[in-house]
């Protein structure tokens, strides 16, 4: 059977955690410009998210932007509702919502020893409870339906850890796993339909992380800035565009027989042995 490369998404649902960031916020548009009814979710930052989805109405997209802290199932819950009132039952979804803390992130101020505990509490929960808990709320239309694909965002950190940063590299680690796990319960319990995977960015500017990249003149590297660069082959930050390629792939049916797994975006940064 030859699949459509065009990713097509008229007729699908998706919910998009962590909107109104730069990186899924590009995944929310892409989906959106190829026909999908976007839910962009967003805690902080909720204009950010409005913003983009009144841009994508303009443009004859159907997208709406929410509220929710994706640590409060109860939130979920009824944004879960609103999103099925105005668009019906949800068969994509993209966990994007995470990113890193200053107060979490080692440095020759604040030592392994001195980390606060509510702070790598807080980066830990963010990551890996709001990818949980999303999870949680809407597969069960997947379910229901015996179709649809989940894409968690990982990072770099979960598959080679990030130096400073050790909640957030070891609640990143923690969502590939997540990821493998539930592919095998989905399918062994309900099924083949619905697939679970992850997509794991190198380095990519963001307001997450741009404390740790930049200066605070917003133009030079930091010296862990430089040393990423040195460390990437292709000797630059990746784009916002650059997720769009995979992750549309593995949210379409061209990835049909991809299930469980994690695919770099990284630059060659994986690959690099440092000789």
């Amino acid at each position: 059977m030859s699949v459509d490369p065009s990713y097509d998404f008229h007729g699908h649902t998706a919910v998009v955690t962590g909107g109104s960031g730069v990186l899924c916020g590009a995944l929310a548009a892409a989906l959106a410009r190829r026909g999908a009814a976007v839910a962009i979710l967003a805690h902080g930052r909720l204009e950010r998210a409005r913003d983009l989805a009144e841009r994508l109405t303009a443009d004859g997209a159907r997208a709406i932007a929410l509220q929710a802290d994706v640590m409060d199932r109860e939130q979920l819950r009824v944004v879960h509702a609103d999103v099925n009132r105005h668009f019906g039952p949800v068969d994509l979804l993209i966990n994007g919502a995470g990113g890193a803390r200053p107060e979490a992130t080692t440095s020759p101020e604040r030592p392994f020893a001195a980390l606060p505990e509510a702070a790598v509490r807080e980066v830990f929960d963010l990551n890996f409870m709001g990818t949980f808990l999303a999870c949680q709320e809407f597969v069960g239309d997947m379910l229901t339906a015996g179709s649809g694909a989940i894409l968690n965002l990982a990072s770099m950190g979960a598959v080679r850890p990030l130096t400073r940063s050790v909640a957030y590299s070891a609640a990143k680690a923690a969502v590939v796993n997540l990821t493998q796990w539930l592919a095998v319960h989905l399918s062994q319990e309900y099924g083949p339909g619905v697939r679970v995977n992850a997509l794991v960015p190198g380095f990519f500017l963001t307001e997450q992380n741009r404390f740790l990249l930049q200066e605070a003149d917003g133009r030079t590297f930091t010296a862990r800035g430089r040393r990423i660069l040195e460390h990437t082959p292709m000797g630059r930050l990746g784009e916002p565009d650059d997720l769009v390629g995979p992750a549309l792939f593995l949210l379409s049916d061209a990835a049909r027989f991809v299930h469980g797994t994690t695919l770099a975006v990284d630059g060659g940064l994986g690959a690099f042995g440092g000789v």
